[in-house]
């Protein structure tokens, strides 16, 4: 069989397909909206809506279900601001997703409503793997629009377009568009030796260990980002790097790159400001680490990875998997 480009032997055919909030096959037609296609969506048949409170979904909670998505006529004892939803894009048989901020927080919005951030969301599996990607775009969608009323440019007011996909400036017509910020994540691999790196942050869960991570600054690429947070965060130098996958991450709009790093040193170096602990980890350990994956602080020095869902338990496991 001739090869091609496209063929890796990787253990899985597109491992980004199995992380949380990545799978959202919305029709965003985020190219040709008309102005009004907000008005027309809500009027559809069939248009159901993701109310947000602040950056927490507003969910329908009782013992048996778990609901996040409202007909438009159940909004009304909400507070829905309308002029701030949000089209996200359309199902395959036409009907409409939209969100939309409120004005109710968690000390007035009545019963049987909770609310829910995207932690909690994918954590406790809240919602199904479509619906965590709808809310990834919308919540980070609905953050963007928030957080950019005011035109960067002249310090104007700003106004929602195209279904809240841009903004522009009432006074000198700037446009701007939602942002996504990549973020580099690596397992980086001692191949001689089989071991990963991996590190901790103070502020994770007690126990926890992840593989390090960083922004991508401007004018480099994402190979270059990945050599210089390595270097930076643990002192080990890197020479080849691998992409892997990648994955929404709605808090508030990042992109996460995951890629393979081969290490071409030993010793470790850690940036004691970044990393409360940086170490070397054999395939054993890193076994164990994934089967104690609950994302929560772990007792009596037990050491934990983050839990599934997150690209980096996607790494480790793959790392694991890898065809020899």
């Amino acid at each position: 069989m001739t090869k091609s480009i496209f063929d890796l032997h990787s253990p899985h055919p597109e491992p980004s397909t199995l992380v949380a909030f990545a799978e959202n096959h919305l029709d965003r037609r985020s190219e040709h909206r008309a102005e009004d296609c907000v008005e027309k969506a809500f009027k559809a048949e069939g248009a159901h809506v993701f109310a947000f409170s602040g950056n927490r979904l507003v969910v329908k909670h009782d013992e048996k279900i778990v609901d996040p998505l409202f007909a438009p006529y159940e909004l009304s004892d909400l507070k829905p601001e309308l002029d701030d939803a949000i089209l996200l894009g359309f199902l395959p048989n036409g009907e409409p997703r939209l969100a939309v901020p409120i004005g109710l927080t968690e000390e007035t919005l009545p019963e049987p409503f909770k609310l829910a951030d995207g932690r909690t969301l994918y954590r406790q599996q809240m919602l199904t793997d479509e619906l965590l990607g709808q809310f990834a775009q919308a919540s980070s969608l609905i953050t963007w629009n928030a957080n950019n009323r005011f035109c960067g440019k002249c310090g104007n007011a700003t106004e929602s377009q195209a279904g809240g996909y841009k903004r522009q400036c009432t006074a000198c017509g700037h446009l701007s568009f939602p942002r996504t910020d990549p973020v580099v994540i690596m397992l980086t691999i001692d191949l001689e030796r089989d071991l990963c790196l991996l590190g901790r942050s103070p502020h994770f869960p007690e126990g926890m260990y992840s593989c390090l991570a960083g922004f991508v600054e401007p004018g480099e690429t994402i190979e270059n980002a990945v050599r210089r947070e390595t270097h930076e965060e643990s002192g080990i130098r890197v020479g080849r790097v691998r992409y892997h996958a990648s994955q929404p991450w709605p808090m508030p709009h990042t992109l996460m790159v995951g890629c393979y790093a081969e290490a071409k040193n030993r010793d470790i170096r850690r940036d004691e400001q970044e990393l409360e602990d940086c170490r070397w980890f054999t395939r054993e350990e890193t076994v164990e680490m994934l089967a104690r994956n609950t994302g929560v602080a772990l007792a009596n020095g037990e050491i934990g990875s983050p839990p599934k869902g997150a690209i980096a338990h996607r790494l480790m496991r793959d790392w694991l998997d890898w065809p020899k």
